[in-house]
């Protein structure tokens, strides 16, 4: 018997963040399971269905792909996608066609929720509607972390029956090949603190910039990587200049391996995440973290980092210096933060997705619903 799924691959026609991030990787992983006869992938066939705008075709093996449509975004995925899908269908990135039931949709976050500040009312009033009418409309949802499932589940987003977790992984990070660029060679240094991030409220950039001055005073200078949407993300007001400040916009992969590679620790100041993807993609590389020991950081750092309240600067500043006052501590979180990052596999989490699929077609037996504990 031949199984069908297909991808929902609107994920080809959006910039790369976090969530597209997941998205390509879990594909990748996906195409090497069905293209090696995993056992989980008998009898299934997979393919990618794309808006026309999609810039990637992603060139796999054993998945093909096809565009259809003349537009695309929300229209294109609410009313072009359900008609061409043979079998069940896959979105990875938030959202999906309402009107497909037999639907593995990744819901990653509740941040419009946690953090309305963050985004645009616009979107935030999108997400609202969409979220729980996608929860309930799909056949499961995953999510990546236990934070986000109990957050899925607080927000009535989706019933705890329905959710199971496939986390990011850490592959992907593994495979960059450190290459500076003229900006992250000068701003990289054994007192440089990395700070990954947007402007928008939940990121709590402020928190780290807004100490310049006292991070000057101990020799310690700060590289600001990234920049935000302001379709989807409310800014706050204008972060200070300092001198010790280099702002580096958004690097390639490479870059920011050459970056991380070189530079005291990431700093990850913020309060909300689904995820966090910085600091276990810091972790793999060598670099110290520094989180926030709000959300889902502790569950994802584990041991592997130092953990600091978002409302404290003193605890950041305190675990900042000592780092670079103590290069056996700074070595031993490396460590130790490289360890913690093998936990978290992106072929683990095709392999659930996997699982989830031969569920929905009734050739394996439905995994026990997650524990989430009520408020």
């Amino acid at each position: 018997m031949t199984r069908h799924w297909t991808i929902n691959g609107r994920f080809l026609s959006q910039p790369l963040t976090g969530v597209q991030r997941y998205a390509y990787e879990v594909v990748r992983e996906l195409d090497r399971l069905v293209a090696t006869r995993n056992p989980l992938a008998q009898g299934l066939e997979i393919e990618i269905v794309a808006p026309p705008d999609a810039v990637d075709s992603m060139a796999l093996s054993a998945i093909g792909s096809r565009v259809v449509g003349r537009a695309g975004g929300h229209l294109w995925e609410q009313t072009v996608l359900p008609s061409a899908l043979r079998g069940g269908l896959i979105s990875l990135c938030n959202t999906g066609p309402l009107s497909v039931r037999k639907q593995i949709v990744c819901i990653h976050d509740a941040n419009t929720r946690n953090y309305p500040e963050s985004y645009s009312r616009a979107f935030r009033s999108l997400y609202r509607m969409l979220m729980p009418a996608i929860g309930s409309a799909a056949r499961q949802v995953a999510t990546v972390s236990h934070f986000s499932a109990g957050e899925l589940a607080r927000f009535g987003i989706a019933k705890p029956r329905k959710i199971f977790v496939a986390t990011n992984g850490h592959e992907h990070a593994a495979r960059w090949e450190p290459r500076h660029s003229a900006a992250t060679r000068s701003a990289a240094g054994p007192r440089t603190i990395v700070l990954i991030g947007s402007n928008a409220p939940h990121k709590n950039t402020g928190l780290v910039v807004g100490m310049a001055d006292r991070l000057a005073a101990a020799g310690l200078k700060v590289a600001v990587v990234g920049m935000s949407d302001q379709k989807v993300f409310k800014a706050t007001r204008p972060l200070p200049q300092a001198d010790n400040v280099a702002w580096l916009g958004r690097l390639s992969d490479d870059e920011l391996a050459a970056l991380l590679g070189e530079s005291l620790c990431l700093a990850f100041p913020s309060y909300v995440e689904g995820f966090g993807l910085p600091p276990l993609e810091a972790m793999t590389r060598g670099c110290p973290v520094v989180a926030s020991d709000r959300a889902c950081m502790p569950e994802i750092c584990g041991e592997g980092a130092l953990y600091a309240d978002p409302d404290d600067p003193e605890a950041w500043i305190g675990h900042f210096v000592g780092l670079a006052e103590t290069p056996s501590l700074r070595a031993e979180l490396a460590e130790r933060g490289l360890a913690r990052s093998q936990l978290f596999s992106w072929r683990a989490t095709a392999e659930r997705y996997l699982k989830a699929m031969a569920e929905a077609d009734g050739l394996a037996e439905a995994a026990p619903p997650l524990a989430i504990a009520a408020e």
